[in-house]
């Protein structure tokens, strides 16, 4: 026979929990609406947690930037290979400035690249040529040997990065060259070994590092005296100068917001219309678990706008729709759950079994919609660019929280609740009439 065992029923927590919780979900909506502005230990100065008021809104909402680049003192015929490859890394740029409402067009058939992306949070004076110095040097990026002869240019680098040298934990910028690039350094530091190899933008000297052995593979580190800062400068210096030819802005203008900042304004006051009509219909229908979904679903939101501020993700018209589809799964999801409850308790279960059943029969049905839709998500932030990865950003980070909270957070609080013997009358949990308290188990 099999060996059988006794085991506890019901979603118990303790009875502190839920205030903990809910204390935690208001910090989290205050700093999201307001932001943060704390000292920083040892040093002088503050950091700011960004939140609402900080969050990068696209062109279509805020307006931005539209600047045309043409090559600047290139001898010879600019082939569409070339400026294939300049516009790339000019999004690569974008990307890594976390700017997803853009647009890089190629003119067909001429010399041109223009660029579009939005304002800064922080943007005062919407100077366009001041708001250029945001995307970078456009200057060519050349490795000189001692006389000044030119050994690689930017078209030969595929990327730097910051990295900690592993033996001696010592800041490092680490250099990686495509397969041409990989053979011209190999030749250059087999010549010039022992000497010094310039990284110039332009005609500045950026860097003058020694060459201490022959370099294959097209993977090296340049080292020595760096700090984090200064490394993380070097490799942005190098990333930026990665072009095929130096580039120059050869005009600049404003872009015009397709809505006005008081239709941004009518759309966060529908916005909070909308959320206080919800939280009434869960608070009147629901009773405590819907009390409890409202404060599950003030923490979703709460995380999403931290989610885009903090990061400085670019926010379009599309990753409003993101948000609104994820905070319907998050509704979705407490709906479930509570109804769940209900009808367990309106079939006669007791307390414990009834919140034990409605959680584990609602879990499937909330975690399937979930995946779903976080795999949908995951597809656009892979094959997608710019607005796509706004909309995906935004409804991945969604559906994650909502899993966090519309499920664990919600089943703590509800278990906190339980726990309260004045909290335990099955009216309270969707049951006819007042009901019977019933012993926690």
């Amino acid at each position: 026979m099999a060996k059988r065992s006794f085991a506890k029923i019901g979603v118990s927590s303790r009875r502190s929990t839920f205030f903990i919780v809910v204390a935690f979900i208001l910090l989290a909506a205050v700093i999201a609406v307001f932001g943060l502005t704390i000292p920083i230990p040892g040093r002088a100065g503050l950091s700011r947690i960004k939140g609402a008021p900080d969050i990068r809104f696209g062109i279509d909402i805020r307006g931005g930037v539209e600047a045309v680049f043409t090559p600047r003192d290139y001898a010879g015929e600019v082939t569409s290979e070339q400026m294939d490859a300049a516009s790339r890394v000019i999004n690569q740029r974008l990307d890594a400035l976390q700017i997803l409402d853009r647009e890089v067009i190629v003119g067909s058939g001429d010399d041109r690249i223009t660029v579009r992306f939005p304002w800064r949070s922080d943007e005062v004076d919407f100077n366009p040529e001041e708001a250029l110095q945001e995307l970078g040097q456009m200057a060519l990026l050349t490795f000189r040997s001692p006389n000044g002869d030119v050994l690689l240019t930017g078209a030969d680098v595929a990327k730097a990065f910051f990295a900690v040298d592993p033996t001696y934990n010592q800041p490092i910028v680490a250099l990686e060259l495509n397969a041409d690039g990989a053979g011209k350094f190999e030749e250059a530091t087999r010549r010039y070994l022992g000497q010094t190899i310039g990284i110039y933008m332009d005609e500045i000297l950026i860097s003058d590092p020694v060459v201490e052995a022959v370099i294959t593979g097209g993977e090296s580190v340049i080292q020595g005296g760096f700090t984090p800062e200064s490394a993380t400068d070097l490799a942005q210096k190098i990333n930026a100068g990665a072009l095929p030819f130096a580039l120059e802005a050869t005009s600049s203008s404003t872009i015009s917001p397709m809505l006005g900042q008081n239709s941004l304004r009518i759309m966060i006051m529908a916005g909070l219309a909308a959320f206080i009509l919800i939280s009434l219909f869960l608070l009147l229908y629901y009773r405590l678990p819907g009390m409890v979904a409202v404060f599950s679903l003030l923490a979703q939101i709460s995380g999403i706008l931290l989610a885009i501020a903090i990061p400085q993700q670019t926010l379009t018209l599309q990753g409003m729709a993101g948000i609104i589809l994820s905070i319907g799964l998050g509704v979705d999801a407490n709906v479930i759950i509570s109804e769940r409850i209900k009808e367990e308790i309106r079939g006669g279960a007791s307390l414990p079994l009834a919140l034990t059943n409605g959680f584990e029969r609602a879990f499937s049905s909330v975690w399937d919609g979930n995946v779903t839709v976080a795999i949908a998500a995951i597809v656009l932030m892979v094959f997608g660019s710019g607005t796509m990865l706004s909309f995906g950003y935004s409804l991945l980070v969604g559906v994650i929280l909502n899993g966090i909270t519309g499920v664990w957070l919600t089943r703590l609080m509800i278990g906190s609740l339980a726990a309260q013997p004045k909290l335990r009358s099955h009216w309270l949990y969707g049951g006819f009439g007042k009901g019977k308290a019933v012993q926690h188990v």
